[in-house]
């Protein structure tokens, strides 16, 4: 007797940044499995569906471009259920997958419950970093956490922070690694010839922690160009940074084809982090064949700490400099780049066996 194919949904409705590039990856990973039939679901709004990244078969649902039309899509919240049960008739799934945790995830929830289907919640940060996230994410979080059969996250350090608090108790936890995002070949660290490039990319907040970059780079002694890349905020920190004389600030935010040119810029990725669930820019850094600099907290710790491309430093500008100039006096060897494709359908994988031993 013929085995029938496993019909997965995957679902992520951010408009841009990782949410739907996860979700895109993730969806590809479970397609290269055998005995799979794999449904997409994103935001008609995703950057991603503009890209040269865009997926080959993807449901498109509306969802909202601000507050305002986030609160507008509640109140039409009936007609929105109506269409998630009509995808879910349609398809009938039988596991579900969010790729990241949105404010508009527990109605599909709802219906995924009422079609007895099973849910899979990829968990990225145990609570929201500083400055991050989207109101209410924490009590959204929480409640959608309760909704699931099984918890998916990217490192030991978030898996550990939802098996001790109250709202996984019930549901099985699984720290899986976080493969890198699928992007392009690139030179060798230093091919070009010039100054070291270290770029710092992602979000520009406090805990990110660009103040101790601005500390630290002054007493880098090799000579350097840095690009601080991404959005957020104005800050005395990213001026402090602005100012120096090797350092360009681009507050601005990256669109989804120029993330992979931005990384094989690199010479060295630095995250400088002051707390850190883990870091998809690290792992696509890595993939890519940069080396990578990171402080020792939280997730990253486990991330890197086996990667010989990887220095791991204190949280201390005296401690990240030091890290930077070993690399740039004495690199270590790179390792071939990683096939991330493999990697995604590792992780797909990997999902599927973990839900069928809980």
């Amino acid at each position: 007797m013929t085995k029938s194919a496993e019909r997965i949904l995957v679902w992520q409705w951010g408009r841009r940044g990782a949410g739907p590039r996860i979700a895109v990856d993730l969806a590809d990973g479970l397609r290269r499995l055998p005995d799979t039939d794999v449904l997409l679901c994103l935001s008609d709004r995703a950057e991603i569906l503009q890209s040269r990244n865009v997926p080959d078969t993807v449901v498109k649902v509306a969802t909202y471009s601000s507050i305002q039309g986030l609160v507008g899509r509640l109140l039409t919240a009936p007609g929105f259920l109506h269409q998630l049960g009509r995808i879910v008739r349609d398809f009938r799934p039988d596991v579900a997958i969010c790729a990241m945790p949105g404010p508009l995830d527990l109605l599909m929830t709802y219906v995924l419950r009422r079609a007895g289907v099973r849910i899979v919640v990829i968990v990225h940060d145990a609570q929201p970093h500083p400055g991050d996230g989207y109101p209410f994410q924490a009590i959204l979080q929480r409640r959608l956490i309760r909704q699931a059969d099984q918890i998916v996250t990217f490192s030991r350090h978030v898996a550990n922070g939802l098996t001790t608090g109250p709202d996984a108790v019930d549901c099985p936890v699984v720290a899986l690694a976080h493969p890198p995002f699928i992007g392009e070949a690139a030179a060798p660290p230093f091919a070009h010839e010039g100054a070291p490039r270290i770029l710092m990319f992602g979000r520009l907040l406090p805990y990110k922690g660009r103040d101790l970059l601005a500390e630290a780079l002054p007493h880098v002694r090799h000579d350097f160009e840095c690009r601080v890349v991404g959005q957020g905020p104005e800050s005395p920190e990213l001026g402090r940074l602005a100012t120096l004389a090797q350092v360009r600030v681009e507050n601005r935010w990256v669109a989804e084809d120029e993330l992979p040119r931005l990384i094989a810029w690199a010479d060295i990725v630095v995250l400088p982090y002051r707390e850190a669930s883990q870091s998809g820019v690290g792992a696509m850094a890595i993939a890519s064949g940069r080396y990578v600099v990171a402080t020792r907290v939280g997730g990253l710790v486990e991330q890197f700490s086996d990667d010989a491309q990887a220095v791991l430093c204190a949280p201390e500008p005296g401690a990240i400099a030091t890290a930077l100039e070993n690399i740039l006096e004495a690199p270590p060897p790179v390792r071939p780049q990683v096939d991330s494709g493999q990697e995604w359908e590792n992780l797909a994988g990997d999902i599927l066996v973990s839900r069928e031993m809980s």
